[in-house]
């Protein structure tokens, strides 16, 4: 096996710093430039230039809660959404296992979009081709920006909360050519590994200097179950750090077994994951999805009304472009979450901003034709309807072991049928099963040292 490109390790992720120095630089220099150069690949971390995590503390006046919500920016990762650091994570997994051979495979990722354009964006930048397979109802913009990348697309005859489809088409596609390989996001535990230990780390980095410097909650939407393997790694510091699942309201399948269809593009899948640890989901927080797609479309083009609650013109400009629904939809659940455990002034809430505006702007055209959205009413009073005045409702308390238990027959009842045996599924239910896949990252990042002498 050839490389072409040096592989950052899970460490370098973290931190970007202990890359040499010279790479770094063009690495930086290369992600305005030439977003396909593949030394972009040294730039899959949550840090900028300076080390820092890339982060914002919104203004109480926009919460309306005392505790500190600290939103964690997944825009500034190559491709515009830290989903491709799992993307990347699983691929170069299945190089080092020699399952994954750049020129000999083609890869199959299933996704609802942001996944999808991270592994295009990472064959691309590997030597891979690639398919997206993914509900053909997902924005217009993630179908541009996959094909930009070199994917191809197989769409399904379904919608964003009809992901059980696309794994089926996946499989089946799969079967008939031996060539294909799944980079199966909602199963592969890199994608566990990469949220556990980069993103973990980096929630534990955002909060220094901010409130009491601990994380009181995490929230999460698992749309992969990758994302919310953060909190594993929290609660590891803070063991009374509470970690809350995020589901769209319209399709609450962990809270009560809801599945109907929804909006909020990247979560609510129908599903319990495989890779998603239940054994440390405290509580599961529903939001609806229309208030997500206001929420957007309140930064996007009614920003204004923030300057009447005495927020900082910068904060406004700077934010016009950073949420998609699923941002909206985490950030509304920290505040839920807030006013439920009385969180005061020290407290701080961590959560995951997923992407940005630029691959929405079809969502709120479409949102647009529905409503009037010009009323007075919708354009003057978003900030409180959809920020101030969430309430303390569809909060679901899975911290009791027969609450869990649920999630597990959940997932058993979904995984099975995709050929994984009731004698493994069991063993998740033991948190020896989550530190094992956890610290096989010591194993891979020697491996891809190791092939760094073949450049």
């Amino acid at each position: 096996m050839k490389m072409n490109a040096y592989y950052p390790t899970y460490e370098e992720m973290l931190y970007p710093n202990k890359i040499d120095s010279t790479l770094r630089k063009k690495a930086l220099y290369s992600q305005n430039k030439n977003e396909l150069d593949p030394i972009n690949l040294l730039n899959i971390t949550w840090k900028d230039e300076k080390g820092s995590v890339r982060k914002l503390v919104l203004p109480k006046e926009l919460t309306g809660v005392d505790a500190n919500i600290i939103v964690l920016l997944g825009s500034y990762f190559p491709s515009g959404s830290h989903k491709v650091g799992p993307a990347y994570s699983t691929l170069i997994e299945g190089y080092i296992d020699n399952n994954m051979i750049p020129g000999e495979n083609s890869i199959l990722a299933p996704s609802t979009g942001n996944f999808g354009i991270g592994a295009a964006y990472i064959c691309k930048l590997m030597g891979y081709d690639s398919i997206v397979v993914m509900p053909k109802n997902m924005s217009r913009e993630r179908h541009e920006i996959i094909k930009k990348y070199g994917g191809k697309l197989f769409l399904t005859p379904s919608n964003e909360s009809d992901l059980i489809l696309t794994l089926q088409k996946t499989y089946e596609l799969a079967r008939n050519n031996p060539t294909y390989r799944v980079l199966a996001q909602f199963e592969l535990f890199s994608n566990y590994r990469f949220h556990r230990y980069v993103t973990g780390n980096s929630a534990i980095e955002a909060v220094k200097n901010v409130g009491n410097g601990k994380i009181s909650c995490f929230c999460s939407a698992p749309g992969s179950g990758g994302t919310i393997a953060a909190g594993d790694e929290i609660k590891k510091l803070f063991n009374n750090c509470i970690v809350a699942a995020v589901e769209p309201y319209e399709c609450s399948t962990l809270a009560n077994g809801r599945r109907g269809t929804h909006r909020i593009e990247g979560i609510g899948d129908k599903m319990c994951t495989l890779i998603h640890n239940v054994l440390t989901t405290d509580y599961v927080v529903c939001i609806k999805d229309q208030d997500c797609l206001l929420g957007i479309k309140g930064f996007h083009d009614w920003g204004e009304k923030l300057k009447s609650f005495g927020i900082n013109p910068s904060f406004i400009n700077y934010a016009k472009n950073l949420f998609g629904p699923s941002g909206i939809c985490n950030i509304l659940s920290s505040i839920k979450m807030a006013k439920y455990l009385n969180l005061g002034p020290k407290d701080n809430v961590v959560t995951i901003a997923t992407d940005g505006f630029d691959r929405y702007g079809s969502v709120i055209e479409k949102l647009n034709n529905e409503l009037n959205l010009q009323s007075n009413s919708l354009k003057n009073n978003w900030v409180e309807n959809i920020f101030l005045n969430q309430d303390m409702s569809e909060i679901y308390n899975f911290k009791k072991a027969e609450s869990k238990e649920t999630l597990f027959k959940l997932k058993e009842k979904d995984w099975i049928q995709f050929g994984h045996c009731k004698e493994f599924l069991d063993s998740m239910k033991d948190m020896s099963f989550w530190d094992n896949e956890y610290s096989k990252i010591k194993y891979y990042d020697e491996k891809i040292k190791k092939t760094r002498i073949k450049i």
